[in-house]
């Protein structure tokens, strides 16, 4: 299976090494320092299970590649713009393009059936760019977890021994294509799996980036150092709640024990990528992780001021470091 990775940051890199690990012809696009040393010395995981060192294909331009048989895009919300005027060359008949990604896609509500159906999110994908560019035919929804960070170009540090990556199809049928992804990852030695409630998945991952990504940029601490506080262990509960109520307004399957899962959270002592953008002086995700989850508890009437407070923390953070997107 001939397999594209389209941004070879700390996500991408460790699936790019996990799909080799597990037998496709794997290549990247990356950028920089992280392309050059992949191309020089491969690229290198390590993992609390060992280290993966594979040598994949990596390159620029899309044009050296050609076409794949799947996509996974991994770049940030706020690099999707660039993407959509870049992948094209990786996009044969077939292909189709795995968003993995934080936040709410711009797929979200294609056929989603209810009757928000079709409804465009212009604060994750001003003026349709990457629908345009990619399809909604070809999209194939993504939620990862894993805590991992680049460490220096070329080498990624993975945090947690769970690391799995779930798929879907934004219509929730059963998947051929997202199968057979999933086969080649587990092959490689990570979880993952084919779903048909996406969105219920991606709603899940998001509960958790609510919870504790605006408090953990606002204290400039990892996740396990910021939930010590019992104060801001407390806010933290409470933005999950919001985050919950909010996901089943929108009528998803949400059942979470916030106590557990905060409990599981809080023995992580990872920085949320929101904060290793801030601290990098990178464009942080604020559109697609906070601000359209916000925009659509107000539609919907549910109340999520604890979520607004921190949140506004976040976007004042990112405002005085110059890096608001």
């Amino acid at each position: 299976m001939k397999i594209c990775v389209f941004g070879a940051g700390a996500i991408g890199g460790h699936l790019a090494a996990r799909l080799a690990k597990g037998g496709a012809d794997v290549s990247i696009i990356a950028r920089g320092p992280n392309l050059a040393a992949i191309q020089a010395d491969g690229l290198r995981v390590l993992t609390p299970d060992g280290e993966i060192h594979v040598r994949p294909r990596a390159a620029a331009d899309a044009g050296e590649l050609g076409p794949q048989d799947a996509v996974l895009l991994t770049t940030k919300q706020t690099a999707l713009p660039a993407a959509a005027a870049a992948i094209g060359p990786l996009l044969g008949p077939q292909t189709s393009v795995t968003f993995v990604m934080n936040g709410i896609p711009w797929w979200f509500f294609d056929h989603e059936g209810s009757a928000r159906e079709g409804t465009r999110l212009p604060l994750v994908d001003p003026g349709d760019v990457i629908r345009n560019a990619i399809g909604i035919e070809r999209t194939i929804g993504g939620v990862i977890w894993s805590a991992c960070t680049v460490i220096e170009p070329g080498v990624i540090r993975v945090a947690t021994s769970n690391d799995r990556l779930i798929l879907g199809e934004p219509d929730n049928r059963p998947s051929a294509r997202a199968q057979a992804i999933a086969d080649v990852l587990k092959a490689g030695g990570m979880g993952a799996r084919a779903t048909t409630d996406i969105r219920t998945e991606l709603w899940l991952k998001l509960i958790g980036n609510l919870a504790n990504g605006p408090l953990c940029t606002a204290a400039r601490q990892d996740i396990k150092t910021t939930l010590e506080d019992p104060v801001l262990r407390r806010a933290s509960l409470a933005c999950m709640k919001e985050a919950v109520a909010i996901g089943r307004a929108l009528g998803l399957a949400i059942e979470i024990d916030p106590e557990e899962r905060l409990a599981r959270s809080g023995a992580t002592a990872h920085k949320p990528s929101i904060l290793q953008d801030l601290e990098a002086g990178r464009p942080m995700e604020i559109a697609s992780l906070f601000d359209q989850p916000l925009l659509l508890g107000r539609e919907l009437g549910v109340p999520a001021p604890v979520l607004e407070l921190t949140i506004a923390l976040v976007r004042q953070q990112a405002r005085a470091a110059g890096i608001m997107a």
